[in-house]
């Protein structure tokens, strides 16, 4: 029994980790809920009034989630600083409150001010936001400076309940979230690997599902990836342990995609294509829809398991023959003589298992330390060494570019071009929000100010501004429910706002429609509680934010507008930029060059094209007119996601070149990769200007090319036939990039 409790333990831990990986949006929810049910249970027992309650409760709220950065002693001294901030925001809202002219220019002022504080980072973010939010709840409650002593009293109470709640209550260390991180990069790749099995095992009607899971399954794994990426630097104990570490990840992200590919071409009576698992809703390609059915398939899904058990199994667990036997079994593969009798893309598949359980075991050594190699058989031995001598090689990180904040002045700041856009509409909506409500006017103010928030063109503005408008709309008709519920009920209304403070945090990553749809349920409660509910007020709720989001949308397309067009070409240009430096440096290495750290370089190039993913929502978008462009737009950033993985992977093996047997350097490989890494650039020229008369050049392929040269030469002494096909498929990617950005394609005796 005891067994079965921590095995069901285990499941749910892996669920939780895979669901929400490091429980960042666990811990924000608690966090935020629980600094509010302890300021609420501080000040209800010294008679505070119900309103002030309610501005104890929003001022907690606000301190919890505006202070964003990972060390702990920098989250204590900006709130420390952040406190005198409100205080004084509160105090001139609420004596302002009463001179609308100056008020009002006042908050624009403040608006203005606090969006441009996002150009020094994470403290200036928070202490701008705190500054607008603790004005906006002067005005909310209604302040008056008959009892300002008190409410300074309340919202000093809720920053104390946030800082206990945050330091003791529930403390995230950088180490600590990457801890969580590591088991959920674990979690998810087990997911991956049923989603493999599962597509082993589809038959015809349910292999698009299945595609489209391991594509999903794909997709998340990389994402945690990057957020583990985003943490190394603060939460590891020194930079060997991160450079590990992020080697180890990215080989096995590597890794496990390609082992995707090796299915589907299983499958199929030809090689699969990348693009399969990088454009959503791509269908399985008919030729791959009957699933082989051999002696062999077996064995495969016995693997398949056996793999994902191997990724899964803590090192605590894992003493013993049993596992150990599973690690051999499936490092054998690696060698040609230990594959099983099968079709060749079958065999290459249990290759692919091979390669896989090769980085999963390095995998294991990064996350858990040492592992027992008592059992150890030659081919898991041999396996240790290369991944021994690769750690070795790891050198130092190269200094960083200098940031692009800092490179531009003056209006060309994305902060201050967003600080003035922000400060008109802010200006616009205030003119506005008087016409609709002399007293609730602020509502489409703050909507103004929301949908700027993390934004950065009228495309991305457009987009917010709906799901925010179409939550609101939701959340008003949930709010009327919840508030005829409880009626003048105060704690059961307390406790409900609570709940959804959870849900709006827990669910603020994943959809911003229902992050708006809970707060707007909350704000129904919060009026009961001021007595000043009815639904009116409510339907006013909608009309200030409709019309926030017009006098957003208004601001970034009148007052040095950046369009999505432009937007999304700045960083197309930057994504094809960091994959010509990563294919060339890549390539130079794997041609006998100089040895240089490329992860950081693939690192650029992952976060280029996550930046470029969200840039092209608006034109992606499920109710975009433009359908044409919205099926240019995805099948491009497909591309560029399959020219991604094929960078990656030759970064990889290319710094595994010193320690890795069967990957030796090639000087032929320059003249392949120039030709690759010159139609990058060409693209990457004609986006930029679509005068400029550069070519995409195509000709025979990178293994034609590679020809010339003594068939007899040893195996361990020419590039291996996987380097060649990873750059022939970065070849055939960046050359079907071309046409849906019409750049001109010539043949080599083209004039």
């Amino acid at each position: 029994m005891r067994a079965a409790q921590r095995s069901g333990r285990a499941r749910l831990q892996d669920f939780l980790a895979a669901t929400d990986p490091g429980l960042l949006r666990l811990t924000a929810g608690l966090r935020t809920s629980g600094a509010i049910a302890l300021t609420l249970a501080v000040l209800s027992p010294l008679g505070v009034p119900v309103p002030r309650l309610v501005a104890g409760a929003i001022a907690s709220m606000v301190a919890t989630f505006a202070v964003r950065e990972k060390q702990l002693a920098q989250q204590a001294v900006t709130l420390a600083l952040a406190l005198p901030v409100g205080l004084v925001s509160l105090c001139l809202g609420t004596v302002l409150n009463e001179r609308v002219v100056l008020g009002d220019a006042f908050f624009v002022v403040l608006i203005f001010a606090a969006v441009y504080s996002r150009r020094f980072g994470d403290r200036g973010t928070a202490l701008g936001l705190i500054g607008f939010q603790i004005y906006f709840l002067s005005l909310f409650v209604g302040a008056d400076t008959d009892d300002l002593a008190q409410l300074c009293g309340v919202v000093a109470t809720a920053f104390a309940c946030s800082a206990l709640m945050r330091f003791a209550v529930v403390p995230a260390t950088p180490a600590s979230v990457l801890d969580r991180l590591r088991r959920a990069y674990r979690a998810r790749l087990g997911r991956l690997l049923t989603a493999h099995v599962a597509l082993l095992d589809a038959g015809p009607e349910d292999a698009d599902k299945a595609l489209a899971d391991v594509r999903e399954g794909t997709a998340r794994l990389h994402d945690t990836a990057l957020m583990i990426q985003a943490r190394l630097a603060e939460g590891t104990s020194d930079e060997a342990t991160a450079r590990l570490l992020q080697r180890r990840v990215a080989d096995a992200e590597i890794a496990a995609e390609r082992l995707g590919l090796l299915l589907l071409t299983a499958r199929s009576a030809e090689r699969a294509d990348t693009l399969a698992l990088h454009l959503p809703g791509a269908p399985v390609p008919s030729a791959a829809r009957t699933p082989v059915r051999d002696e062999s398939t077996g064995a495969l899904r016995r693997d398949l398991l056996a793999l994902r058990t191997l990724v899964l199994q803590p090192a605590a667990a894992s003493r013993g023959t049993a596992l150990a036997h599973v690690r051999n079994r499936l490092l054998g593969y690696r060698d040609e003589d230990n594959l099983p009798q099968a079709a060749p893309a079958v065999q290459d598949v249990f290759r692919g298992i091979g390669e896989t359980a090769r980085a999963v075991t390095g995998l294991r050594t990064a996350l858990d330390g040492p592992q027992d190699e008592s059992d150890d058989s030659p081919a898991t031995a041999r396996s240790r060494e290369e991944l021994d001598a690769e750690d070795a090689a790891i050198g130092g990180a190269e200094d960083a570019e200098q940031d692009d904040e800092d490179r531009l002045t003056g209006l060309e700041r994305p902060t201050t071009r967003a600080a003035a856009q922000v400060a008109v509409g802010s200006a616009l909506a205030i003119v506005g929000g008087e016409f609709l409500s002399s007293h609730r006017w602020y509502w489409a103010v703050l909507t103004c100010w929301i949908v700027f928030i993390n934004t950065s063109s009228t495309g991305e503005i457009l987009v917010k501004g709906y799901r925010r408008l179409v939550g609101t709309v939701l959340g008003v008709a949930a709010g009327i429910g919840l508030a005829t519920l409880v009626g003048h009920h105060t704690w059961p209304a307390f406790a409900l706002v609570l709940l959804l403070v959870f849900a709006m945090f827990y669910t603020a990553p994943l959809s911003y429609t229902l992050m708006s749809f809970f707060v707007t349920a909350a704000l129904g409660l919060l009026y009961t509680l001021l007595h000043t509910y009815s639904p009116s007020v409510l339907l006013l709720r909608v009309e200030e934010t409709a019309l926030g989001v017009a006098c957003g949308v208004i601001a970034a397309a009148l007052v040095l507008p950046v369009h999505t067009g432009r937007r999304t070409d700045d960083l197309l240009v930057t994504t094809l930029e960091r994959l010509a430096e990563v294919t060339e440096t890549a390539v130079e290495q794997l041609s006998g060059g100089p040895a240089v750290s490329l992860l950081d370089r693939s690192r650029e190039l992952d976060q280029a094209l996550a930046d470029l993913r969200g840039a092209v929502q608006p034109l992606t978008h499920p109710v975009t007119p433009l359908r044409t462009r919205r099926t240019t737009a995805q099948h491009v950033v497909a591309l560029l996601e399959t020219c991604a993985y094929h960078a990656r992977t030759l970064a990889a093996m290319a710094e595994q070149l010193p320690a890795h047997p069967s990957i030796a350097a090639d000087p032929r490989l320059r003249r392949a990769g120039r030709r690759i890494v010159d139609n990058v650039r060409a693209i990457s020229a004609h986006v930029s200007d679509e005068r400029s008369e550069t070519r995409v050049v195509t000709g025979p392929s990178v293994a034609a090319l590679l020809q010339p040269g003594d068939p007899g030469t040893p195996r361990y002494g020419r590039v291996t036939d996987r380097v060649l096909r990873h750059l022939q498929r970065l070849d055939e990617a960046v050359v079907g990039l071309a046409r849906p950005l019409d750049v001109p394609r010539r043949s080599p005796g083209d004039e």
